[in-house]
């Protein structure tokens, strides 16, 4: 099947794309996107992987469903476009970063330029109906990114996952932690930062640290 996503991730995930799952995960994203408002818009499906190509992972971040409002999802997790107003979980990033690095809250929640640094911003379901959180889950989104998970920790080394939350630890669970750096803590919702699961985690200070470490290029957050 020809997917419209970036050239290497093509060449890694080119198997995924023939099996008879995907088909139909694709067969029910068009039918989806042709009779109901969805999120992200169409091109912006697979903006993660055009933002970072494999070759220039260095980091993973899981989230779980694009937001679900207008205007908000352009297909990066947590990521909302410049001008939109920023998610409560978005403003609690920020909240941590600002802690841990003395980083003032950019003017944006847009993360593309987290991305071109080589961090790759994968929720688990690619795709939602407007107002309908969890729309399109159990549709086939999550065995394409248990897939792309799988690639990382096969074919790269040294790649620091951030896991938030029980869903990202539990999709993150099968990472080789022989070679990968693994970075866990509650999520930056509300609900789980307000009970002291996410502030003070430092997990942006201790990802910049094991990529100098690896001799590799620091993220600037």
């Amino acid at each position: 099947m020809n997917i419209n996503i970036e050239p290497s991730w093509e060449k890694v995930l080119d198997s995924e794309f023939d099996k008879p799952y995907f088909k139909n995960l694709i067969d029910f994203v068009k039918e989806e996107y042709k009779n109901h408002v969805c999120y992200p818009p169409g091109k912006q499906i697979f903006a993660a992987f055009d933002h970072c190509p494999f070759n220039k992972v260095e980091v993973v971040i899981i989230g779980q469903d694009p937001y679900h409002g207008p205007k908000q999802a352009n297909g990066l997790c947590f990521s909302v476009n410049d001008g939109i107003p920023m998610p409560p979980s978005l403003v609690n990033i920020f909240r941590e970063i600002e802690q841990d690095l003395g980083k003032s809250f950019p003017p944006t929640g847009n993360l593309e330029r987290w991305a071109e640094q080589g961090v790759l911003l994968l929720n688990a379901t690619l795709t939602v109906r407007q107002g309908q959180a969890g729309s399109h889950q159990g549709k086939g989104w999550e065995t394409f990114t248990d897939a792309v998970i799988q690639k990382i920790s096969d074919e790269k080394e040294n790649v620091v996952f951030l896991l938030w939350g029980g869903f990202a630890k539990k999709k993150g669970a099968r990472v080789d932690k022989s070679k990968h750096h693994v970075l866990e803590s509650g999520h930056p919702s509300p609900l789980s930062a307000n009970k002291g699961h996410w502030f003070g985690n430092k997990h942006f200070s201790k990802t910049n640290e094991f990529l100098a470490k690896n001799g590799k290029k620091t993220i600037v957050w």
